[in-house]
């Protein structure tokens, strides 16, 4: 275990990550390889980090900090976990990709199947986006049907269909929110606020027969965590199933993180098709969705639905998913992180309740949200953007003390299982003191 030099306001430096972003804006868009990590929602240029242990990571100056960032959520067992290591180096020892099957594909699509009743039958692929996209289409080739109902405030990866806002009115067609995405695809999207049951259902009465799937977060937790009731979800799903449209749960955040069977297991409710990402590769680049055996047989080789790549299934990254899935499945693991992340929240709020300071700090699982409001959100439209400039205080002023957040306010929180007793109790200290200076 190495001796970790934690950085103070008076110590704090970037400047070697300074200098390093200066030279990477010569070769890449923006300094970086996909935009929240450019900082620009914070302040300052983005910290390059060069070495991960258990909860902590270190910069490129030196200076190390507790991480409840976990590379945006798949580090449940923290970084370099010794066992998920060992078997990633022995694997790796052995060949890197094959661009064929493995016996470790079948290990961890075995171990999925066995302890997951809601689905019957997976595909890998190579990242959320991916899963998302070849779901969807999978959804359109089992209907027959084009279009996608998806949620305001929902985010589903950068596929074409899906980058989408709402326009005007309570049920509108999308707005593409990228350039290089065609009107016409973005017309084949109907999107509709969360946590609005009638909006659901004028969109199912008016485009049923047209409609393929319904997409949703079932935790949404890309724009905020707008933790929905399970009234709802259980309602949602039961009006696709009267209008003959697939539901389809985006669990790239919520699956194995909400426990082993993500958040269709935690509301016990079956959708038709289910997406995953993240933990399943235990830090590696991996995503997969999975079905029925009625509905998956319809990818091809079995099917028309046709869907390939080449490091689908990469050994190295299924080795990394069966390590870390393992562990998942040990007795107490869940319940475990959830006493830990409530509470951690719990502190902060009750610290913020004594201080009147309008910060809230929702959970569920080993999820958690720093939001600059006293009330519940649900709906994307009732953040309250001025709330972001609180949150640019609060990260730089956890960053001067060594808790890393991700570098944006519309971002979540995770505590994985090497976050310690004494780890949280240095975050708790650092980032009440932070507080204390946004609130100043």
């Amino acid at each position: 275990m190495m001796q970790k030099n934690y950085p103070s306001p008076e110590t704090f430096t970037r400047t070697q990550s300074a200098a390093l972003f200066e030279t990477a804006k010569q070769y890449f868009p923006g300094g970086v390889h996909s935009p929240v990590r450019a900082f620009r929602s914070v302040q300052g240029p983005p910290v390059f980090f060069e070495h991960g242990e258990g909860c902590h990571m270190r910069d490129v100056d030196g200076q190390w900090y507790v991480d409840f960032c976990c590379s945006w959520g798949p580090l449940i067992l923290g970084h370099a976990e010794p066992t998920v290591l060992a078997y990633v180096q022995e694997t790796l020892a052995h060949g890197m990709s094959f661009g064929t099957p493995t016996p470790h594909d079948l290990k961890i699509g075995e171990l999925m199947l066995r302890n997951h009743r809601y689905i019957e039958m997976v595909r890998f692929v190579s990242s959320g986006t991916e899963a998302v996209m070849s779901a969807i289409r999978l959804a359109r080739g089992v209907t027959g049907k084009s279009k996608v109902l998806k949620f305001e405030g929902c985010y589903h990866g950068h596929v074409d269909s899906l980058l989408v806002k709402a326009g005007s009115g309570l049920v509108t067609f999308g707005i593409s929110t990228s350039a290089g995405i065609p009107a016409s695809f973005a017309q084949e999207t109907i999107v509709a606020p969360l946590a609005d049951l009638r909006a659901v259902e004028e969109a199912l009465e008016m485009h049923k027969n047209d409609l393929a799937c319904v997409i949703i977060e079932p935790i949404p937790a890309n724009n905020g965590l707008l933790i929905q009731d399970r009234s709802y979800l259980a309602a949602l799903r039961d009006m696709c199933t009267r209008a003959g449209v697939l539901l389809i749960f985006d669990e790239v955040i919520s699956g194995f993180r909400a426990g082993f069977e993500g958040a269709a297991g935690y509301y016990n409710i079956q959708p038709d098709i289910i997406t995953f990402g993240k933990i399943i590769g235990g830090g590696m680049p991996v995503g997969a969705y999975a079905a029925s055996r009625s509905i998956m047989e319809h990818v091809a080789p079995m099917g028309p639905v046709y869907q390939a790549g080449t490091l689908s299934a990469n050994p190295v990254a299924m080795a990394a998913g069966y390590a870390t899935l393992q562990a998942l499945l040990q007795p107490g693991f869940y319940e475990s992180l959830e006493e830990k992340t409530a509470w951690f929240c719990s502190e902060l709020t009750q610290f913020c309740q004594i201080n009147n300071y309008p910060v809230r700090f929702p959970f569920i699982g080993s999820i958690f949200w720093p939001t600059f409001s006293s009330q519940r959100i649900r709906r994307a439209d009732e953040i309250d953007g001025s709330g972001m400039d609180h949150f640019k205080v609060m990260h730089l002023e956890c960053l001067k003390r060594g808790v890393y957040f991700g570098p944006s306010g519309y971002e979540v929180g995770f505590i994985s299982s090497a976050h310690t007793q004494a780890d949280l109790e240095f975050a708790l200290e650092k980032i009440k003191a932070s507080l204390d200076v946004v609130f100043a």
